[in-house]
């Protein structure tokens, strides 16, 4: 394309100043690494909730886990919000919440869920080791309230 100056018009898919751009991938996809932080939680909750999924699967067939990346809060003072007993809080932060079954607008049956939040559980945890036994604690208090059981009931202790 020709401009009103005579000069051609430069593209405007360059990628950077050598026309290249990134040549490939950084990291295969079957490595961990290359896996988003998202990905990565939502690996991790797989893996603290399978020691309980196998002691108590018959019990747990009506629950499905869900990952939100934070609560939703409608005070915006912490000092006046108050949790219900199915929130499990630290420092009043919300850190899981345990949505019991229903129905929603359209009228249709909801299965009970827990809610794990993913930015507040990150926060809390210092590494790797420290978020998998968050996640199995959060876990476990979790599934002792949907099974109106005590938390060391469910850990087999």
């Amino acid at each position: 394309m020709v401009t009103a100056r005579g000069s051609r018009r430069r593209s405007r898919f360059r990628r950077d100043r050598r026309g290249r751009g990134l040549r490939g991938p950084l990291y295969p996809s079957s490595v961990p690494v290359s896996r988003s932080r998202s990905q990565r939680f939502d690996a991790l909750v797989l893996e603290a909730l399978e020691p309980i999924e196998q002691r108590w699967h018959a019990e747990l067939t009506q629950l499905d886990v869900a990952v939100d990346e934070v609560p939703e809060i409608t005070s915006t003072t912490p000092e006046k919000q108050v949790w219900d007993d199915d929130v499990v809080v630290d420092a009043n932060v919300p850190l899981a919440r345990l949505v019991p079954a229903g129905v929603d607008r359209r009228g249709l049956p909801t299965r009970a869920r827990i809610v794990l939040y993913r930015r507040p559980l990150e926060a809390r945890a210092r590494d790797g080791m420290d978020m998998a036994d968050l996640l199995h604690d959060v876990l476990v208090e979790q599934v002792a309230t949907y099974l109106g059981l005590d938390p060391d009931v469910i850990e087999g202790q």
